[in-house]
């Protein structure tokens, strides 16, 4: 079975129930999750071998985001203890043409903390066949994108296959910032996963002929994105997640994975979003699980694309889902009738 290690922040999510605001809230509902935990919880669910890497305090907070990787079967063995504090992020779930919130309280947290010294690489690495970060992890500063260098290239020297999804956080740092650190880090990554915009917004590479904000989408454009971040990088693979914006509830949603100059378009689904945070991990979630498993192109973007869609009709961040609920549903059954 492929090892599948991840690394970066797992935080303590706060949200008002149901669709209150946050000028509401009584009290909030606690979970923990993060970009590369969300993707370890997946690929442990599909039945992979998966770690999760980062540091958390050793007090009962931070045990508790352990513990909560753990009941999904994520190997937390590799996790650093030290520093002050878990960060936080407050979720207000949008609605119709109210969009969601995104608040963070992660100034100072223990893996912004993190030194080069807390982690060893090919220990941590060995035996594993894959490895991946997101942007948000070098984004926390400190000393965190001289860690994801290293972890790359210790990555690259034992020829584990890395994925990075972009994921640009302007709330964490410049767009300048970001190509900066990025460039460093991309040419040691093998599958670049990435939104309709966070090429343009770290790389400045556009998707012609498409406009998030009304929806429209070109599939030429999003071929030229996927090119250029391979040509530019020289990475073998890169996924675009395809999101076209009808409202806070309703999404269109498909993907598109480009692999050996070959470009391969999932179906698309209209969507009534129940949670979308988390639903571009848990579609590079289940594109590695599809790559590890030995998918055709095509069956593996239509995965990843249907698990990232099943992700949107369940609270919070982790997508609890099957394999046989995945391929059921790309193989077009959609209809969400009641199962006996």
């Amino acid at each position: 079975m492929t090892r599948v290690v991840t690394f970066g922040e797992i935080m303590m999510r706060l949200n008002p129930e149901g669709y209150l605001r946050f000028t509401q809230a009584t009290k909030f509902e606690a979970t923990y999750a993060g970009g590369e935990a969300n993707v370890a919880v997946s690929a442990a669910n599909y039945g992979l071998d998966a770690a999760f890497v980062s540091k958390v305090p050793e007090h009962e907070i931070g045990q508790c985001a352990i513990n909560q990787l753990r009941q999904f079967g994520v190997d937390t063995s590799l996790v650093c203890r030290g520093g002050d504090r878990l960060g936080v992020y407050f979720v207000e779930k949008g609605a119709s043409q109210r969009a969601s919130k995104v608040i963070y309280d992660r100034a100072g947290s223990a893996i912004a903390q993190a030194t080069k010294s807390d982690f060893d690489w090919k220990k941590i690495l060995e035996g594993a066949g894959w490895f991946h970060f997101t942007g948000i992890t070098p984004a926390l500063g400190g000393e965190l994108p001289e860690i994801c260098l290293e972890a790359v290239q210790t990555a690259k020297e034992l020829g584990v296959t890395v994925s990075c999804d972009l994921n640009y956080r302007n709330k964490l740092w410049s767009k300048e910032e970001a190509g900066r650190v990025m460039a460093r880090l991309m040419p040691y990554v093998d599958l670049c996963i990435a939104n309709e915009e966070d090429a343009a917004d770290v790389f400045g590479i556009h998707a012609e002929g498409s406009d998030v904000s009304s929806g429209k989408l070109s599939h030429e454009g999003y071929i030229s994105v996927a090119k250029q971040l391979c040509d530019r990088f020289g990475c073998g693979k890169a996924a675009i997640t395809l999101r076209g914006s009808i409202s806070a509830s309703d999404n269109n949603w498909a993907g598109m994975l480009y692999d050996g100059g070959n470009a391969y378009f999932s179906p698309g689904y209209k969507i009534h979003i129940v949670d979308r945070v988390g639903g571009g991990d848990s579609f590079g979630g289940a594109l590695i699980y599809a790559l590890i498993s030995g998918f055709e192109p095509q069956k593996a973007i239509d995965f990843a694309v249907a698990a990232s869609c099943l992700k949107h009709s369940i609270e919070h961040d982790f997508n609890l889902v099957s394999v046989k609920e995945v391929l059921s549903l790309a193989a077009g059954n959609a209809s969400g009738r009641v199962q006996r």
